[in-house]
Protein backbone atom coordinates (compact mmCIF):
# COMPACT_ATOMS: atom_id res chain seq x y z
CA UNK A 1 0.00 0.00 0.00
CA UNK A 2 1.38 3.77 -1.19
CA UNK A 3 0.80 6.80 0.45
CA UNK A 4 2.03 10.12 -0.48
CA UNK A 5 3.91 11.31 2.50
CA UNK A 6 6.11 14.60 1.58
CA UNK A 7 9.60 13.49 1.66
CA UNK A 8 11.34 14.76 4.29
CA UNK A 9 15.40 15.05 4.93
CA UNK A 10 16.61 12.56 8.23
CA UNK A 11 17.52 14.48 10.98
CA UNK A 12 17.36 11.81 14.04
CA UNK A 13 21.06 11.86 15.53
CA UNK A 14 22.44 7.93 16.07
CA UNK A 15 25.57 6.04 16.68
CA UNK A 16 28.05 5.92 14.03
CA UNK A 17 29.29 2.54 14.37
CA UNK A 18 26.90 0.78 12.07
CA UNK A 19 28.19 3.10 9.39
CA UNK A 20 31.90 2.71 10.48
CA UNK A 21 31.49 -0.59 10.03
CA UNK A 22 29.77 -1.05 6.98
CA UNK A 23 32.43 1.31 5.38
CA UNK A 24 35.27 -0.31 7.19
CA UNK A 25 33.85 -4.05 5.07
CA UNK A 26 33.38 -1.77 2.29
CA UNK A 27 37.08 -0.05 1.97
CA UNK A 28 38.39 -3.96 2.73
CA UNK A 29 36.65 -5.45 -0.31
CA UNK A 30 37.75 -2.55 -2.74
CA UNK A 31 41.24 -2.98 -1.47
CA UNK A 32 41.45 -6.96 -1.30
CA UNK A 33 38.96 -8.50 -2.96
CA UNK A 34 40.25 -10.83 -5.90
CA UNK A 35 37.92 -9.67 -8.77
CA UNK A 36 36.93 -5.90 -9.15
CA UNK A 37 33.44 -5.60 -7.11
CA UNK A 38 30.79 -4.01 -8.41
CA UNK A 39 29.76 -1.26 -5.87
CA UNK A 40 26.38 -0.49 -7.33
CA UNK A 41 25.16 -3.95 -7.00
CA UNK A 42 26.65 -4.54 -3.56
CA UNK A 43 25.06 -1.22 -2.08
CA UNK A 44 21.70 -2.66 -3.77
CA UNK A 45 22.15 -6.05 -2.00
CA UNK A 46 22.92 -4.45 1.45
CA UNK A 47 20.22 -2.09 1.27
CA UNK A 48 17.47 -5.01 0.47
CA UNK A 49 19.07 -7.35 3.38
CA UNK A 50 18.53 -4.30 5.95
CA UNK A 51 15.03 -3.26 4.56
CA UNK A 52 14.48 -7.07 4.77
CA UNK A 53 15.32 -6.89 8.69
CA UNK A 54 12.40 -4.08 9.26
CA UNK A 55 9.37 -5.86 8.20
CA UNK A 56 8.38 -8.21 5.40
CA UNK A 57 6.84 -5.15 3.28
CA UNK A 58 9.67 -2.44 3.40
CA UNK A 59 11.03 -2.93 0.10
CA UNK A 60 14.07 -1.46 -2.30
CA UNK A 61 13.59 -0.83 -5.70
CA UNK A 62 16.30 -0.16 -8.06
CA UNK A 63 15.80 2.66 -10.71
CA UNK A 64 15.07 0.85 -13.21
CA UNK A 65 12.72 -1.19 -12.01
CA UNK A 66 10.48 2.11 -10.36
CA UNK A 67 8.91 2.67 -13.20
CA UNK A 68 7.36 -0.09 -14.51
CA UNK A 69 6.32 -1.09 -10.78
CA UNK A 70 3.88 1.93 -10.67
CA UNK A 71 2.46 1.49 -14.01
CA UNK A 72 -0.16 -1.05 -12.90
CA UNK A 73 -1.36 0.65 -10.00
CA UNK A 74 -1.08 4.56 -12.23
CA UNK A 75 -3.41 2.87 -14.12
CA UNK A 76 -1.98 2.76 -18.10
CA UNK A 77 1.74 2.06 -19.31
CA UNK A 78 3.17 3.65 -22.82
CA UNK A 79 3.67 0.88 -25.90
CA UNK A 80 1.37 -1.22 -28.88
CA UNK A 81 -1.26 -2.22 -26.72
CA UNK A 82 -1.28 -6.32 -27.52
CA UNK A 83 -1.30 -9.12 -25.10
CA UNK A 84 0.29 -11.95 -25.70
CA UNK A 85 1.07 -15.52 -24.80
CA UNK A 86 4.76 -17.23 -26.16
CA UNK A 87 3.66 -20.40 -27.58
CA UNK A 88 6.56 -23.06 -29.44
CA UNK A 89 9.07 -20.36 -28.77
CA UNK A 90 6.81 -17.34 -30.96
CA UNK A 91 5.16 -14.51 -29.52
CA UNK A 92 1.60 -15.01 -30.77
CA UNK A 93 -0.99 -12.21 -30.33
CA UNK A 94 -4.18 -12.63 -27.79
CA UNK A 95 -5.81 -9.69 -28.42
CA UNK A 96 -5.16 -6.14 -29.58
CA UNK A 97 -5.88 -3.62 -27.06
CA UNK A 98 -9.66 -2.19 -28.22
CA UNK A 99 -9.08 1.15 -29.18
CA UNK A 100 -4.93 0.60 -29.00
CA UNK A 101 -2.51 1.59 -31.48
CA UNK A 102 -1.79 -1.93 -32.77
CA UNK A 103 -5.73 -2.51 -33.34
CA UNK A 104 -5.43 0.83 -35.18
CA UNK A 105 -2.74 -0.74 -37.57
CA UNK A 106 -4.69 -4.19 -37.80
CA UNK A 107 -2.92 -6.55 -36.08
CA UNK A 108 -5.14 -9.31 -35.10
CA UNK A 109 -5.62 -12.27 -32.25
CA UNK A 110 -3.45 -14.76 -33.87
CA UNK A 111 -1.26 -13.25 -35.54
CA UNK A 112 2.72 -14.47 -34.77
CA UNK A 113 5.47 -11.98 -33.83
CA UNK A 114 8.15 -12.61 -36.00
CA UNK A 115 10.38 -9.53 -35.77
CA UNK A 116 10.82 -6.40 -34.31
CA UNK A 117 12.73 -3.43 -35.45
CA UNK A 118 14.07 -6.20 -38.61
CA UNK A 119 15.69 -8.41 -35.80
CA UNK A 120 14.39 -12.14 -35.62
CA UNK A 121 12.60 -12.66 -32.55
CA UNK A 122 11.08 -16.19 -32.97
CA UNK A 123 12.86 -19.47 -31.87
CA UNK A 124 15.55 -17.35 -30.05
CA UNK A 125 14.24 -18.00 -26.63
CA UNK A 126 13.43 -14.69 -26.01
CA UNK A 127 11.78 -13.59 -22.78
CA UNK A 128 8.30 -12.48 -21.72
CA UNK A 129 10.37 -9.45 -20.20
CA UNK A 130 12.50 -8.73 -23.37
CA UNK A 131 9.22 -8.55 -25.37
CA UNK A 132 7.62 -5.70 -23.11
CA UNK A 133 11.15 -4.07 -23.62
CA UNK A 134 11.12 -4.09 -27.43
CA UNK A 135 7.60 -3.04 -27.82
CA UNK A 136 6.99 -0.70 -24.95
CA UNK A 137 8.22 2.83 -25.44
CA UNK A 138 7.64 6.45 -25.51
CA UNK A 139 3.99 7.82 -26.56
CA UNK A 140 4.40 8.63 -30.29
CA UNK A 141 7.23 6.74 -30.81
CA UNK A 142 7.62 4.13 -33.86
CA UNK A 143 8.11 0.34 -33.81
CA UNK A 144 8.40 -1.76 -36.90
CA UNK A 145 7.09 -5.81 -36.60
CA UNK A 146 6.62 -8.15 -39.03
CA UNK A 147 3.69 -10.71 -38.77
CA UNK A 148 2.46 -13.89 -40.26
CA UNK A 149 -0.92 -15.01 -40.44
CA UNK A 150 -2.86 -18.10 -40.84
CA UNK A 151 -1.70 -20.32 -43.09
CA UNK A 152 0.36 -17.65 -45.25
CA UNK A 153 3.81 -17.94 -44.90
CA UNK A 154 4.49 -14.45 -46.06
CA UNK A 155 5.67 -11.83 -43.50
CA UNK A 156 3.14 -8.73 -42.85
CA UNK A 157 5.16 -5.68 -41.81
CA UNK A 158 3.19 -3.11 -39.51
CA UNK A 159 4.61 0.21 -38.44
CA UNK A 160 2.84 0.70 -34.99
CA UNK A 161 3.07 4.19 -32.97
CA UNK A 162 3.32 3.74 -29.34
CA UNK A 163 0.72 5.45 -27.69
CA UNK A 164 -1.06 5.38 -23.54
CA UNK A 165 -2.01 1.38 -22.98
CA UNK A 166 -5.14 1.72 -20.08
CA UNK A 167 -4.85 -1.00 -17.34
CA UNK A 168 -8.04 -1.63 -16.37
CA UNK A 169 -8.40 -2.62 -12.38
CA UNK A 170 -12.58 -4.04 -12.75
CA UNK A 171 -12.38 -7.19 -14.73
CA UNK A 172 -16.04 -7.77 -14.45
CA UNK A 173 -18.98 -5.70 -14.13
CA UNK A 174 -21.76 -8.04 -14.74
CA UNK A 175 -25.69 -8.94 -13.35
CA UNK A 176 -24.90 -12.44 -11.56
CA UNK A 177 -28.55 -12.74 -10.70
CA UNK A 178 -32.10 -10.72 -10.81
CA UNK A 179 -31.40 -7.29 -8.96
CA UNK A 180 -27.98 -8.75 -8.04
CA UNK A 181 -24.79 -7.24 -9.78
CA UNK A 182 -21.33 -8.52 -9.49
CA UNK A 183 -18.23 -6.29 -10.13
CA UNK A 184 -14.49 -7.72 -9.53
CA UNK A 185 -11.75 -5.60 -8.74
CA UNK A 186 -8.19 -6.89 -9.14
CA UNK A 187 -6.13 -4.37 -7.33
CA UNK A 188 -6.84 -1.01 -6.27
CA UNK A 189 -5.26 1.81 -8.49
CA UNK A 190 -5.60 5.47 -9.59
CA UNK A 191 -8.34 4.50 -12.20
CA UNK A 192 -10.35 2.31 -9.80
CA UNK A 193 -12.75 5.17 -7.80
CA UNK A 194 -13.56 5.76 -11.77
CA UNK A 195 -13.91 2.32 -13.28
CA UNK A 196 -15.98 1.65 -10.43
CA UNK A 197 -18.59 4.65 -10.84
CA UNK A 198 -19.37 3.03 -14.68
CA UNK A 199 -19.22 -0.07 -13.31
CA UNK A 200 -22.06 0.77 -11.19
CA UNK A 201 -23.81 3.10 -13.76
CA UNK A 202 -23.85 0.31 -16.09
CA UNK A 203 -25.74 -2.31 -13.32
CA UNK A 204 -28.24 0.02 -12.10
CA UNK A 205 -29.19 0.25 -15.87
CA UNK A 206 -29.57 -4.12 -15.75
CA UNK A 207 -31.84 -3.73 -12.49
CA UNK A 208 -29.15 -4.40 -9.54
CA UNK A 209 -30.41 -3.22 -6.03
CA UNK A 210 -27.91 -5.19 -4.18
CA UNK A 211 -24.29 -6.12 -5.08
CA UNK A 212 -21.59 -8.63 -4.75
CA UNK A 213 -18.13 -7.12 -4.31
CA UNK A 214 -15.17 -9.43 -5.27
CA UNK A 215 -11.79 -9.04 -4.09
CA UNK A 216 -10.64 -12.23 -3.94
CA UNK A 217 -7.37 -12.29 -4.97
CA UNK A 218 -6.44 -8.50 -4.62
CA UNK A 219 -3.32 -8.23 -3.35
CA UNK A 220 -3.97 -3.91 -2.33
CA UNK A 221 -2.77 -1.02 -4.06
CA UNK A 222 -3.45 2.72 -3.25
CA UNK A 223 -4.26 3.42 0.25
CA UNK A 224 -6.39 6.73 -1.30
CA UNK A 225 -8.49 4.22 -3.81
CA UNK A 226 -9.57 1.76 -0.95
CA UNK A 227 -10.74 4.66 0.76
CA UNK A 228 -12.47 6.28 -2.01
CA UNK A 229 -14.44 2.97 -2.68
CA UNK A 230 -15.42 2.29 1.38
CA UNK A 231 -17.11 6.08 1.17
CA UNK A 232 -19.43 4.81 -1.66
CA UNK A 233 -21.10 2.46 0.71
CA UNK A 234 -20.70 4.49 4.10
CA UNK A 235 -22.76 7.22 5.15
CA UNK A 236 -21.31 10.62 5.77
CA UNK A 237 -18.62 10.64 8.32
CA UNK A 238 -18.32 6.90 9.30
CA UNK A 239 -15.50 6.09 10.47
CA UNK A 240 -12.99 3.92 7.53
CA UNK A 241 -9.83 3.50 8.59
CA UNK A 242 -7.36 5.06 10.57
CA UNK A 243 -3.51 4.91 10.69
CA UNK A 244 -0.55 5.26 13.35
CA UNK A 245 3.17 4.64 13.51
CA UNK A 246 5.79 5.66 15.77
CA UNK A 247 7.02 9.18 13.99
CA UNK A 248 3.25 9.61 12.50
CA UNK A 249 0.54 10.85 13.99
CA UNK A 250 -2.55 9.46 13.77
CA UNK A 251 -4.73 10.32 10.40
CA UNK A 252 -8.48 9.53 10.48
CA UNK A 253 -10.52 8.64 7.42
CA UNK A 254 -13.92 8.87 7.50
CA UNK A 255 -16.70 8.87 4.63
CA UNK A 256 -18.35 11.40 2.90
CA UNK A 257 -21.83 12.41 1.68
CA UNK A 258 -20.84 11.44 -2.03
CA UNK A 259 -21.40 7.25 -1.75
CA UNK A 260 -23.69 6.30 -4.45
CA UNK A 261 -24.39 2.75 -2.93
CA UNK A 262 -24.81 3.58 0.12
CA UNK A 263 -28.90 1.60 0.71
CA UNK A 264 -29.04 -1.87 -0.54
CA UNK A 265 -27.09 -5.17 0.35
CA UNK A 266 -23.63 -5.74 -0.01
CA UNK A 267 -21.49 -8.36 0.29
CA UNK A 268 -17.92 -8.88 0.01
CA UNK A 269 -15.77 -11.52 -1.35
CA UNK A 270 -12.22 -12.15 0.26
CA UNK A 271 -9.85 -14.94 0.79
CA UNK A 272 -5.92 -15.83 1.65
CA UNK A 273 -4.98 -13.61 -1.35
CA UNK A 274 -7.30 -10.44 -0.06
CA UNK A 275 -4.75 -7.71 1.20
CA UNK A 276 -4.09 -4.44 2.23
CA UNK A 277 -6.46 -2.15 0.42
CA UNK A 278 -9.12 -5.35 0.42
CA UNK A 279 -8.47 -5.40 4.29
CA UNK A 280 -9.26 -1.96 4.77
CA UNK A 281 -12.29 -1.65 2.32
CA UNK A 282 -13.90 -5.19 3.90
CA UNK A 283 -12.53 -4.30 7.34
CA UNK A 284 -14.72 -1.07 7.64
CA UNK A 285 -17.82 -2.70 6.11
CA UNK A 286 -17.83 -5.63 8.49
CA UNK A 287 -16.90 -3.32 11.51
CA UNK A 288 -19.57 -0.82 10.61
CA UNK A 289 -22.42 -3.90 10.07
CA UNK A 290 -23.06 -2.21 6.47
CA UNK A 291 -22.35 -5.87 4.52
CA UNK A 292 -21.43 -9.48 5.04
CA UNK A 293 -18.37 -10.96 4.35
CA UNK A 294 -17.95 -13.83 2.52
CA UNK A 295 -15.15 -16.37 1.77
CA UNK A 296 -12.11 -17.73 3.92
CA UNK A 297 -9.42 -15.41 6.18
CA UNK A 298 -7.78 -12.59 4.41
CA UNK A 299 -3.79 -12.35 4.34
CA UNK A 300 -3.25 -9.76 7.12
CA UNK A 301 -1.62 -6.90 5.30
CA UNK A 302 -2.05 -3.82 7.81
CA UNK A 303 1.40 -2.24 6.82
CA UNK A 304 1.49 1.37 5.24
CA UNK A 305 4.33 1.97 2.76
CA UNK A 306 5.66 5.13 2.31
CA UNK A 307 7.93 5.54 -1.08
CA UNK A 308 11.22 7.77 -0.94
CA UNK A 309 12.96 8.73 -3.86
CA UNK A 310 16.74 8.58 -3.49
CA UNK A 311 19.59 10.43 -5.83
CA UNK A 312 20.26 7.91 -8.27
CA UNK A 313 16.35 7.56 -9.00
CA UNK A 314 15.66 4.05 -7.21
CA UNK A 315 13.00 4.05 -4.62
CA UNK A 316 12.54 2.66 -0.89
CA UNK A 317 9.20 1.99 -0.06
CA UNK A 318 9.15 2.18 3.67
CA UNK A 319 6.83 0.94 6.31
CA UNK A 320 6.21 4.25 8.22
CA UNK A 321 2.38 2.73 10.43
CA UNK A 322 0.18 0.59 10.35
CA UNK A 323 -3.92 0.59 9.69
CA UNK A 324 -6.61 0.10 11.81
CA UNK A 325 -10.34 -0.90 11.04
CA UNK A 326 -12.76 1.23 12.99
CA UNK A 327 -13.29 -0.85 15.65
CA UNK A 328 -9.54 -0.48 16.56
CA UNK A 329 -7.82 -3.88 15.27
CA UNK A 330 -4.74 -4.09 13.50
CA UNK A 331 -5.00 -6.57 10.99
CA UNK A 332 -1.54 -6.97 10.50
CA UNK A 333 -0.46 -10.88 11.27
CA UNK A 334 2.39 -11.13 13.42
CA UNK A 335 5.65 -10.96 11.34
CA UNK A 336 8.60 -10.81 14.94
CA UNK A 337 10.35 -14.48 13.96
CA UNK A 338 11.63 -12.95 10.37
CA UNK A 339 10.33 -12.20 6.77
CA UNK A 340 10.62 -15.75 5.65
CA UNK A 341 8.52 -17.09 8.39
CA UNK A 342 6.17 -14.63 7.89
CA UNK A 343 5.98 -15.85 3.78
CA UNK A 344 5.49 -19.23 4.78
CA UNK A 345 2.36 -18.83 7.07
CA UNK A 346 0.04 -19.20 4.19
CA UNK A 347 1.99 -22.96 3.73
CA UNK A 348 1.17 -23.57 7.32
CA UNK A 349 -2.48 -22.27 7.25
CA UNK A 350 -2.83 -25.11 4.44
CA UNK A 351 -1.17 -27.87 6.73
CA UNK A 352 -3.44 -26.26 9.67
CA UNK A 353 -6.45 -27.29 7.63
CA UNK A 354 -7.38 -23.62 7.81
CA UNK A 355 -8.51 -23.45 4.08
CA UNK A 356 -11.03 -26.49 4.49
CA UNK A 357 -12.21 -25.40 8.05
CA UNK A 358 -13.30 -22.64 10.27
CA UNK A 359 -12.71 -24.07 13.36
CA UNK A 360 -8.93 -24.48 12.36
CA UNK A 361 -8.60 -21.28 13.04
CA UNK A 362 -7.24 -20.59 16.55
CA UNK A 363 -8.41 -16.71 17.92
CA UNK A 364 -6.06 -14.83 20.63
CA UNK A 365 -8.96 -13.99 23.66
CA UNK A 366 -6.61 -10.84 24.30
CA UNK A 367 -7.70 -9.88 20.73
CA UNK A 368 -11.59 -9.28 20.92
CA UNK A 369 -13.35 -6.05 19.20
CA UNK A 370 -16.81 -5.17 18.74
CA UNK A 371 -18.58 -4.14 15.82
CA UNK A 372 -20.74 -1.27 15.55
CA UNK A 373 -23.99 -3.53 16.51
CA UNK A 374 -21.85 -5.24 19.17
CA UNK A 375 -21.01 -8.53 17.35
CA UNK A 376 -17.61 -10.39 18.20
CA UNK A 377 -14.37 -9.99 15.45
CA UNK A 378 -10.91 -10.47 16.10
CA UNK A 379 -7.64 -8.69 15.52
CA UNK A 380 -4.46 -10.38 14.91
CA UNK A 381 -3.98 -11.85 11.42
CA UNK A 382 -6.81 -10.67 8.59
CA UNK A 383 -10.24 -9.98 8.05
CA UNK A 384 -12.38 -13.29 9.03
CA UNK A 385 -15.38 -13.68 6.93
CA UNK A 386 -18.94 -13.49 8.51
CA UNK A 387 -19.60 -16.60 6.26
CA UNK A 388 -16.83 -19.02 6.14
CA UNK A 389 -16.71 -21.03 2.76
CA UNK A 390 -13.97 -24.00 2.46
CA UNK A 391 -11.98 -24.06 -0.26
CA UNK A 392 -13.34 -26.34 -2.76
CA UNK A 393 -10.33 -29.53 -3.54
CA UNK A 394 -13.25 -31.42 -4.99
CA UNK A 395 -11.16 -31.75 -8.64
CA UNK A 396 -7.34 -31.36 -6.90
CA UNK A 397 -4.87 -33.84 -8.59
CA UNK A 398 -1.41 -34.05 -9.28
CA UNK A 399 -2.24 -34.11 -12.63
CA UNK A 400 -4.02 -30.75 -12.71
CA UNK A 401 -1.20 -29.47 -10.66
CA UNK A 402 1.54 -30.41 -13.30
CA UNK A 403 -0.89 -28.65 -16.03
CA UNK A 404 -1.44 -25.29 -14.08
CA UNK A 405 2.31 -25.64 -12.82
CA UNK A 406 3.67 -25.60 -16.33
CA UNK A 407 1.22 -23.14 -17.85
CA UNK A 408 -0.44 -25.89 -20.60
CA UNK A 409 -3.97 -23.72 -20.43
CA UNK A 410 -2.94 -20.91 -21.75
CA UNK A 411 -0.71 -22.19 -23.98
CA UNK A 412 -2.72 -24.74 -25.39
CA UNK A 413 -5.60 -22.35 -25.97
CA UNK A 414 -3.21 -19.77 -27.87
CA UNK A 415 -2.84 -23.28 -30.38
CA UNK A 416 -6.40 -24.01 -30.35
CA UNK A 417 -7.44 -20.57 -31.52
CA UNK A 418 -4.75 -20.06 -33.82
CA UNK A 419 -6.99 -22.78 -35.50
CA UNK A 420 -10.41 -22.51 -34.53
CA UNK A 421 -11.00 -18.58 -33.83
CA UNK A 422 -13.11 -18.08 -37.48
CA UNK A 423 -15.17 -20.80 -37.08
CA UNK A 424 -15.81 -19.90 -33.12
CA UNK A 425 -17.02 -16.28 -33.99
CA UNK A 426 -18.78 -17.56 -36.64
CA UNK A 427 -20.73 -20.30 -34.89
CA UNK A 428 -21.00 -18.05 -31.53
CA UNK A 429 -20.94 -14.60 -32.75
CA UNK A 430 -21.87 -13.41 -28.59
CA UNK A 431 -21.38 -14.46 -25.54
CA UNK A 432 -24.71 -15.86 -24.80
CA UNK A 433 -24.75 -18.40 -27.52
CA UNK A 434 -21.20 -18.79 -26.61
CA UNK A 435 -21.77 -19.91 -23.36
CA UNK A 436 -25.14 -21.41 -23.94
CA UNK A 437 -24.13 -23.99 -26.83
CA UNK A 438 -20.07 -23.83 -26.81
CA UNK A 439 -18.79 -27.47 -25.32
CA UNK A 440 -15.26 -28.79 -24.13
CA UNK A 441 -16.20 -32.19 -25.79
CA UNK A 442 -13.47 -35.40 -25.76
CA UNK A 443 -11.82 -34.29 -29.09
CA UNK A 444 -10.79 -30.98 -27.03
CA UNK A 445 -10.16 -32.55 -23.90
CA UNK A 446 -7.69 -35.10 -26.19
CA UNK A 447 -5.95 -32.48 -28.26
CA UNK A 448 -5.47 -30.98 -24.02
CA UNK A 449 -3.75 -33.77 -22.83
CA UNK A 450 -1.99 -34.52 -26.08
CA UNK A 451 -0.56 -30.97 -25.94
CA UNK A 452 0.24 -31.30 -21.90
CA UNK A 453 2.17 -35.16 -23.38
CA UNK A 454 4.04 -32.67 -25.73
CA UNK A 455 5.18 -30.44 -23.02
CA UNK A 456 6.26 -32.85 -21.01
CA UNK A 457 3.35 -33.83 -18.67
CA UNK A 458 2.58 -37.51 -18.64
CA UNK A 459 -0.70 -38.61 -19.31
CA UNK A 460 -2.59 -39.32 -16.24
CA UNK A 461 -5.82 -41.14 -16.79
CA UNK A 462 -6.79 -41.18 -12.46
CA UNK A 463 -6.03 -37.43 -12.44
CA UNK A 464 -7.99 -36.68 -15.90
CA UNK A 465 -11.02 -38.17 -14.61
CA UNK A 466 -10.71 -36.49 -11.14
CA UNK A 467 -9.90 -33.01 -12.72
CA UNK A 468 -12.00 -33.49 -15.89
CA UNK A 469 -14.87 -30.87 -14.99
CA UNK A 470 -12.46 -28.14 -14.15
CA UNK A 471 -10.26 -28.47 -16.69
CA UNK A 472 -13.52 -28.64 -19.29
CA UNK A 473 -14.44 -25.40 -17.07
CA UNK A 474 -11.13 -23.75 -17.53
CA UNK A 475 -10.57 -24.34 -21.21
CA UNK A 476 -13.69 -22.51 -21.31
CA UNK A 477 -13.20 -19.90 -19.34
CA UNK A 478 -10.04 -19.02 -20.90
CA UNK A 479 -11.55 -19.55 -24.59
CA UNK A 480 -13.89 -16.66 -23.28
CA UNK A 481 -11.52 -14.31 -21.91
CA UNK A 482 -9.45 -14.28 -26.14
CA UNK A 483 -12.75 -13.86 -27.07
CA UNK A 484 -14.94 -11.85 -24.52
CA UNK A 485 -12.13 -10.61 -22.75
CA UNK A 486 -11.86 -10.95 -18.62
CA UNK A 487 -15.64 -10.18 -18.26
CA UNK A 488 -16.31 -13.18 -20.20
CA UNK A 489 -13.84 -15.76 -18.47
CA UNK A 490 -15.60 -14.25 -15.55
CA UNK A 491 -18.88 -15.26 -15.94
CA UNK A 492 -17.46 -19.00 -17.16
CA UNK A 493 -15.51 -19.54 -14.40
CA UNK A 494 -17.44 -18.34 -11.69
CA UNK A 495 -20.05 -21.06 -12.30
CA UNK A 496 -17.93 -23.21 -10.18
CA UNK A 497 -17.49 -20.03 -7.81
CA UNK A 498 -18.86 -21.33 -4.28
CA UNK A 499 -17.94 -18.25 -2.62
CA UNK A 500 -20.17 -16.08 -5.29
CA UNK A 501 -23.29 -18.73 -4.81
CA UNK A 502 -22.84 -18.30 -0.49
CA UNK A 503 -22.72 -14.61 -1.30
CA UNK A 504 -26.27 -14.74 -3.36
CA UNK A 505 -28.13 -16.78 -1.15
CA UNK A 506 -27.15 -14.89 1.63
CA UNK A 507 -27.99 -11.78 0.19
CA UNK A 508 -30.96 -13.52 -1.53
CA UNK A 509 -32.71 -14.85 1.88
CA UNK A 510 -30.95 -14.80 4.65
CA UNK A 511 -31.85 -12.10 7.47
CA UNK A 512 -28.67 -10.75 9.62
CA UNK A 513 -30.53 -8.95 12.40
CA UNK A 514 -27.44 -7.56 13.82
CA UNK A 515 -26.52 -6.17 10.47
CA UNK A 516 -27.15 -2.83 8.70
CA UNK A 517 -27.87 -4.48 4.99
CA UNK A 518 -30.53 -1.40 4.30
CA UNK A 519 -31.26 1.95 6.03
Amino acid sequence: MIVGYTIKPFTKKHSNESNDKFKEVLKLVEESYVDTPNEDKLSDAAISSMLKELDPHSVYIPAKEVVESNEELEGSFEGVGIEFNMLNDTIVVVSAISGGPSEAVGIHAGDKIINIENKIVAGIHISTEEVKKSLRGRKYTKVKIGIIRGGDKRILNFTITRDKIPLYTIDAAYMVSPGIGYIKINRFGATTEEEYHEAVKKLRKLGMKDLVLDLTNNPGGYLKAAISLADEFLANDELIVYTQGRVRAKKIYKATNTGQFEHGKLAILVDEGSASASEIVSGAIQDQDRGIIVGRRSFGKGLVQEPFLLNDRSEIRLTVARYYTPSGRSIQRPYSNGTDEYYEDMGNRIRRGELISKDSIKFNDSLKYFTRNHRLVYGGGGIMPDIFVPLDTTFNSEYLHNLSGKGIFSEFVAFFMEKNRENILKLYPDFASFSQNFRIDENIINQFVSFGEKSGIKKDMKGLAISEPFIKLELKAIIARQIFHNEGFFKIINDKNNILKKAVEALKGITYKNLRLTE
